[in-house]
């Protein structure tokens, strides 16, 4: 999720004001994702669809707006797999990557802490949200393989439109996979925290991690070949 200019974030921001901007950003982020989904849950009558459909719509518009206004300070990862890719294609430093991981889970916590807070909420809570088996876990992994590719095409041929990529496909894996995509590590840490509707239960979460993980390295991988020649006519 790097920013549309032909200068990197790295040559016009030094490191501590890119750090906070990731930390900043998974945190709102977070505080999206889980406060939209106890106020759906709240709202929706006991329909979990509804429910979901909040949730959905509001994580879509606010990875748009993150990225956004955060793109041009850090790239806006907010995600440990989308920094690891880019640290695979060494367009960000081994302990540069490790800073921005770290402060990326950080922030995730915070937000999730926050959301409870905004909803009266106990701050300190495990979710009990079983999300378990083999095709949740599969689930995670291609929404993690889609959102990269997403990425890495949009900053080949579209960077501009990267946040309204980003944010749409997020919405549509959302509802197309069988584990409602968080393909991110850091959310998924988060959310571990959060005994609400978009909870997963500790137990459940090493699962998607590693699945979220080799979704990206996968991406990674496919996009340097599919990605590397000029667009044709």
């Amino acid at each position: 999720m790097l920013e549309p200019s032909l200068e990197p974030p790295l040559q016009r921001f030094d490191l501590g004001t890119r750090l906070a901007a990731e930390a900043l950003g998974t945190g709102l982020l977070l505080a999206v994702v889980i406060g939209s989904g106890i106020m759906g849950e709240r709202l929706a009558g006991g329909n979990v669809a509804i429910a979901l459909l909040g949730n959905t719509i509001a994580t879509g518009a606010g990875l748009v707006v993150l990225i956004t206004i955060f793109g041009p300070v850090s790239g806006a990862h907010f995600n440990p797999a989308v920094t690891l890719v880019f640290a695979l294609r060494r367009e960000l430093g081994l302990r540069v990557a490790a800073f921005y991981m770290i402060l990326q889970i950080a922030g995730g916590v915070a937000g999730a802490w926050t959301a409870h807070l905004m909803f009266a909420e106990p701050v300190l809570q495990l979710s009990q949200k079983l999300r378990e088996g083999p095709a949740q876990a599969f689930s995670e992994g291609v929404a993690t393989f889609g959102l990269v590719l997403t990425i890495l095409g949009a900053l080949r041929f579209r960077a501009e439109a990267t946040p309204f990529l980003v944010g749409l496909y997020i919405t549509s894996a959302y509802w197309f996979t069988a584990s409602t995509s968080f393909a991110n590590p850091a959310v998924t840490i988060a959310r571990a925290l959060s005994n609400t509707f978009a909870g997963i239960a500790p137990s459940s979460a090493p699962a998607f991690i590693v699945a979220q993980i080799a979704g990206a390295v996968l991406a990674a991988g496919l996009g340097r070949w599919l990605f590397r020649q000029e667009a044709r006519p």
